[in-house]
């Protein structure tokens, strides 16, 4: 089965919004296999984001998104979950993302974009390991 991870951000969960995308999740046909109100610590933050050590931006990464609760999630239900998933969040910058995407509806600024969800089958994986270790 074709499972994803899904990362509900701390700006989300601060703006009431996790339910909300999490029933866009659900309407598009996905279901939740797995879920957790989280703050994500520092150590699971730079395992996430290893790829982006180095860059400018990696600090204020780690610091967004250890700086309250996440709500992460497994979901499943078609094959290619992880694209499906990626075409409801719509683009990282929400002045670019299509109306009817989470971002493009209730995305205010890129650093901030409400959600995160794997970018392939191996990173979908690797991030469920991370976040789920006993699935």
């Amino acid at each position: 089965m074709d499972r994803t991870l899904v990362i509900i951000k701390p700006d989300a969960v601060e703006r009431g919004l996790s339910g909300e995308i999490v029933a866009r999740l659900e309407r598009k046909g996905l279901h939740l296999v797995a879920a957790q109100l989280r703050t994500i610590d520092a150590d699971t933050a730079a395992q996430h984001y290893a790829e982006h050590v180095g860059r400018p931006y990696y600090a204020a990464l780690v610091d967004f998104i250890t700086r309250g609760p996440s709500l992460v999630l497994v979901v499943a239900g078609v094959p290619e979950v992880w694209r499906v998933v990626r075409s409801l969040m719509g683009t990282t910058n929400p002045l670019e993302a299509a109306p009817g995407t989470i971002r493009g509806d209730f995305g205010l600024i890129t650093r901030e974009n409400l959600v995160h969800g794997s970018d392939s089958p191996e990173a979908a994986e690797r991030e469920i390991a991370l976040f789920f270790p006993a699935l």
